[in-house]
This record gives structure tokens, C-alpha cells and sequence, in this order.
């Protein structure tokens, strides 16, 4: 496989009234076409700045990103940002909600993107609900909905920022198997952040750990469970539990 992103040495300042506060400090790794990768650590070690900083968002103190070897300084539509609340506009329809991308984009009209959406729509089981408004939809198909808006622009590369913290835990874990089924299915490149270790080991190809702030890498893991079987089953797998401790305990030296 060909890598994609690569991440070169990324730190993160940013100025409060009790003065400068480092949140990473020189961050390093690549991402390969078509892996799936989570990002865990503690709480505030700035997981969600370096999605931030992928995606053009904001800008590192110093390190650069590269997408397809070329440097990202703003943001792309080969990067697609999928946020903790679906943040579907609750006077749209799910078709309107899918489309917004295309009509920021003045693309609306493209036949060809529209088509796309509409497929989608249809291969996820949503077409029948297209002209349903987001509060008549349950939670786990709201889901479906933002994610189809986000490959509405088709990116490359997928950042997904605790997509499914929102939900409850037993919709959690089927929406969980039915978001990796479509971006697997799409054949898309996708970096995970979340505070749930068996969603990590239960979602990823490897598990970046953080330190605590400063972050630093502690650890990159390749994780070896069947990725012939969904999300939900491999939680069943005998290594599962030897994972979750592995990296329970890595986490939890990190905040003493």
C-alpha cells in the first residue's frame, strides 16, 4: 500500500492569560492508502487539534502535513471532517443535508455529484427517508446521513472525531460496525479519534497512544484481530481483552 499522509514532526502552542501552553510536541507519522488508524490519550492531550491541523483547519507551531505529497496549508475537498454530533440542519431534508457540501461548493447542479449522493442515499438505506427531516430519524441512521454529506465531495481521506459519542451504547456499537462497513466499502483512508479503547482495537489496522500534554507518541500498535469479521464481532476475539488491558494500562500510567 502506498502511504498518503504523512505527518512530520507537528507541535502546537497556543497563548492563554496564564501564558503559553505546548499541547503537542513533534508529532511524526504516516498513514497508508485504505488503513484505518485511531489516535487515543488522555483527555486534553490534543487529539482533536491534530485532526484540526490534518484538515487545514489550524495551524501547527511548527512540523508540516502532506497529502499525496503535497504540503496542506488550508483546507481540501480530498479531506472529509466527520464531528462528535451528526450537526444535520434540522430544517433540511436528509437529501438537502447530504447535498449542502456540493452547494457550498457551487456544485449543486453537477449531475454527476449529484448522482453520487443519490446513489449513496440508495446503497445505505436512506433513499425511502430522503425527504425525511433529521428528528424523524433515529440516531444511528442520522449517523449514516452525516456521513454520506461528508463523502458527498468524495475525499480521499476520512477525519472522524468521536463520531459516535453521542450515541447510546447499544446504538454506538451498531452504528460503529455500520460506519466502518461504508467507509471500507468506499475504499476510504480514515484517522479515528476517541476516548473508547474497544472501539479503537475493535475499529483499527494500528492505534497511535498519546501522552499526556505536551503530547508526545508513546506507542504505535499494529493490531492483529480478524479484519474479516465486523467491528461488533471482533470484540469477541480471544486477543480482544489482552488489547484493551495492554492499552488500559499504558493510558493510565500516562495520567498518574
Amino acid at each position: 500500500m502506498n502511504t498518503i499522509l504523512n505527518i512530520e514532526k507537528i507541535s502546537l502552542s497556543y497563548h492563554t492569560k496564564q501564558g503559553e501552553i505546548q499541547a503537542l510536541n513533534s508529532i511524526s507519522f504516516d498513514v497508508l492508502d485504505g488503513e484505518f488508524i485511531a489516535i487515543i490519550g488522555p483527555s486534553g492531550c490534543g487529539k482533536t487539534s491534530i485532526l484540526s491541523i490534518i484538515a487545514g483547519l489550524i495551524k501547527p507551531s511548527g512540523g508540516k502535513v502532506f497529502l499525496f505529497g503535497n504540503q496542506i496549508s488550508r483546507p481540501t475537498e480530498s479531506i472529509g471532517y466527520m464531528l462528535q454530533k451528526d450537526q444535520l440542519f434540522p430544517w433540511r431534508t436528509i437529501e438537502k443535508n447530504a447535498l449542502l457540501p456540493l452547494e457550498l461548493k457551487g456544485l449543486s447542479r453537477d449531475g454527476e455529484k449529484r448522482k453520487n449522493v443519490e446513489h449513496l442515499l440508495k446503497k445505505y438505506g436512506l433513499w425511502e427517508f430522503r425527504k425525511s427531516y433529521p428528528n424523524q430519524l433515529s440516531g444511528g441512521m442520522r449517523q449514516r446521513a452525516a456521513l454520506i454529506r461528508t463523502l458527498a465531495s468524495s475525499p480521499k481521506l476520512l477525519l472522524l472525531d468521536e463520531p459516535f459519542s453521542a450515541l447510546d451504547y447499544q446504538t454506538r456499537l451498531s452504528v460503529c460496525d455500520d460506519v466502518y462497513d461504508i467507509i471500507k466499502r468506499e475504499k476510504k483512508t480514515a484517522i479515528l479519534v476517541t476516548h473508547d479503547i474497544s472501539e479503537a482495537i475493535a475499529l483499527a489496522d494500528r492505534i497511535i497512544v498519546l501522552t499526556k500534554r505536551p503530547s508526545k507518541i508513546l506507542n504505535i500498535h499494529y493490531i492483529d484481530t480478524d479484519k474479516s469479521v465486523s467491528p461488533l464481532k471482533r470484540r469477541e476475539s480471544k486477543d480482544f481483552s489482552s488489547w484493551f488491558e495492554r492499552l488500559w494500562r499504558e493510558l493510565n500510567y500516562e495520567k498518574a
